[in-house]
């Protein structure tokens, strides 16, 4: 056989095609590879959705259904009894159709997950300018490189840790070129029950290190509107990388008129004097919660700063002059990401307060939903709260928490 032939020039052993749904010959096959030695390649078909006919006719539908009725096959949703904010997925794919019918050089990439970005949105609207290239990461971003050299604005929609795979096409064939290339990396930090190999937890120290490349986060959906809009401007025209979590947004009125965001330029949310806290991406809504929950008795500042590159170090200056206790939180690894890099502005600038970093630790966190996961790594509300009433011990204040 062909297929045997190319196998076996590697000096692989190949068996197959075996038909993947009959177990009992499944495991015959796989009992007698046991006892042959050397390299071998066993080569099984199966069938997505196998024994379920909706499944079976509908791959992508049944791809992730939640809750159903597996007589009928309907997918049972829970009722809506109030405006909802959306999933952050789904402002991403309104807001590039949005954005594109001002652009016509905006183009939409993503590596076969169109429904799960929501980049299906713009496929509807404008399929000659949104693409799915397949389970490819590695060519998406070549592929939008190639675009943006020949003058498009491709939004390069991809999965944080899927982006992992094309790390090498981002460096050569994006940064160092200094293209027009807007990357939206969806599943930003922890991704619930897909479990550790579908959490986002390293792209942000694995982005911030790359020259020519700017790293933000939105705090809610009406930042991520806006950060979109900054980054397709021709003005602005270089590398970004915009990264958003998993779910629903904070905000049910999310439609809000485009505006432009100063390049390395924080907010402050919320004033403060006691303690600060600085934020990237959508924790800075948790610190709020910790920080009105210790009201009464603690006044704390949180920024929104916006970008992890570049760092806006007006604003830190700012914040270390005030502040002799910072605490820094991320939905995503302390090694190298946000926190780190606010440390090395502190060392950089000879400050010496005192600073907590909340985020993901060194260890591979398993299965969970996001809070449960957010809970666990000690940066949801609760834990962010405890932080703050841990730093402030020490300068004999008495904070009260409120029920």
């Amino acid at each position: 056989m062909q297929h045997s032939n190319l196998f076996e020039s590697f000096n692989l052993r190949y068996f197959g095609p075996v038909d993947g749904h009959d177990l009992d010959h499944l495991v015959s096959v796989m009992r007698d590879l046991k006892s042959i030695k050397g390299p071998k390649l066993l080569h099984v078909l199966t069938t997505k959705g196998k024994g379920y006919a909706p499944a079976e006719k509908d791959q992508t539908k049944w791809h992730a259904p939640g809750t159903f009725d597996k007589v009928t096959g309907e997918i049972q949703k829970k009722p809506i009894l109030s405006p909802q904010p959306p999933k952050y997925q789904e402002v991403f794919g309104h807001t590039i159709v949005e954005l594109a019918k001002q652009n016509d050089k905006i183009m939409g990439v993503t590596p076969a997950m169109p429904s799960g970005c929501s980049l299906n949105i713009m496929m509807k609207a404008m399929p000659e300018r949104a693409f799915d290239v397949g389970i490819a990461e590695q060519h998406a971003v070549t592929f939008s490189a190639g675009l943006a050299t020949q003058g498009a604005v491709p939004f390069c929609n991809i999965y944080s840790t899927f982006m992992q795979r094309a790390y090498d096409q981002v460096i050569h064939d994006v940064c160092i070129q200094d293209l027009h290339v807007i990357f939206c990396l969806d599943r930003a930090g922890f991704a619930g029950a897909d479990g550790p190999t579908h959490h986002g937890a390293y792209d942000l120290a694995y982005m911030r290190c790359i020259p020519n490349l700017v790293v933000m986060a939105p705090m809610n959906e009406q930042e991520l509107r806006n950060m979109m809009f900054t980054a397709q401007l021709e003005k602005n025209a270089r590398p970004f990388s915009i990264r958003y979590p998993r779910g629903k947004g904070v905000m049910p009125e999310w439609k809000t008129p485009l505006e432009e965001i100063q390049i390395g330029q924080g907010r402050k949310v919320k004033e403060g004097e006691d303690i600060a806290i600085l934020t990237i991406g959508t924790v800075g809504n948790y610190a709020l919660t910790a920080a009105e929950a210790v009201a009464k008795d603690a006044n704390v500042a949180v920024y929104d700063m916006r970008f992890v590159k570049p760092l806006d170090e007006a604003m830190l200056h700012e914040v270390f002059r005030k502040f002799d206790k910072v605490i820094t939180v991320e939905d995503g690894c302390l090694m190298g990401g946000f926190g780190s890099a606010v440390l090395e502005f502190m060392v950089d600038h000879q400050y010496t307060s005192k600073l907590k970093r909340l985020g993901i630790p060194d260890a591979i966190v398993e299965h969970g939903t996001q809070l449960e996961l957010h809970q666990e790594c000690g940066f949801d509300p609760e834990g962010i709260k405890n932080t703050i009433i841990e730093m402030l011990a020490p300068s004999n204040k008495t904070v009260n928490v409120q029920a």
